[in-house]
């Protein structure tokens, strides 16, 4: 989050090649999960997910999600792949405390099957973090969200390597981020991928409830191996060659 051995990715880094560039789904949760009769979220729209962190944000609503599509599919190269922003907040300059709301992470190939990236969440359970409460970033892993705004969560396909034979970590063309209900009550409360409940601040009826994507950024398209300009002015001369053997045997026999 901009301190020292944070691993949280600036917006403005040359890293970024591009930005979610569609909505493909939005499924919108209520501001407390508690009422779902009650109001849904209602700040921002789906679009405003698009682009740089600059342009807005969207928020999902108690264990709201969307899914988002890209100019051309994301690959796994070295270290993270794509990173999610939220606009969460430092408690004070120098401290690992902030207010941050969270969100797990999922992609896929194919936009039917989906895979989630292993999160972890040390935050204790003993009492409920409140609506404004705030957590240690240090606690936490695989969670969007961890980082204040302007630094995304970075994630890397590398650990999704060999899930399923249904997702190509070379050819991800949907993300997905889906609320964390931060609520420690079971019936209501959302789990790591080690079956700990995730607490994060909850209740938030408000119309900002839940997660607040503000952007997602590519660090690594996928690219297909294409000639370089020379390699096919060499191939054209060599099938002119060839062509012309073949007319110089036909004359002479």
């Amino acid at each position: 989050m901009g301190q020292s051995g944070s691993r949280g990715i600036a917006a403005s880094s040359p890293l970024f090649q591009g930005w979610a560039s569609s909505a493909v789904d939005f499924d919108r949760g209520p501001q407390n999960i508690a009422n779902p009769g009650g109001p849904l979220a209602t700040v921002g729209k789906a679009e405003d997910a698009l682009g740089s962190p600059s342009s807005g944000l969207v928020s999902l609503g108690d264990g709201g999600s969307i899914t988002l599509g890209f100019d051309a599919p994301i690959s796994d190269g070295a270290g993270a792949d794509f990173a999610v922003f939220e606009n969460g907040f430092l408690a004070s300059a120098g401290s690992f405390l902030a207010y941050l709301e969270l969100a797990f992470v999922e992609v896929s190939t194919d936009g039917v099957n989906f895979f989630r990236f292993d999160a972890t969440s040390l935050t204790q359970t003993a009492a409920q973090v409140g609506g404004f409460g705030m957590l240690d970033a240090r606690d936490l892993n695989n969670l969007a969200g961890k980082y204040v705004a302007g630094y995304g969560t970075g994630f890397d396909l590398a650990e999704l390597a060999g899930v399923s034979p249904l997702l190509d970590v070379h050819n991800v063309t949907f993300v997905r981020i889906i609320d964390v209900v931060g609520s420690i009550d079971p019936a209501h409360g959302r789990y790591d991928a080690h079956g700990h409940l995730v607490n994060d601040p909850y209740a938030t009826p408000f119309g900002s409830s839940g997660f607040d994507l503000t952007g997602v950024g590519v660090i690594h398209f996928a690219t297909q191996a294409v000639p370089e300009p020379s390699s096919l002015a060499l191939g054209g001369l060599g099938l002119l060659f060839a062509t012309a053997v073949v007319r110089c045997r036909r004359f002479v026999a």
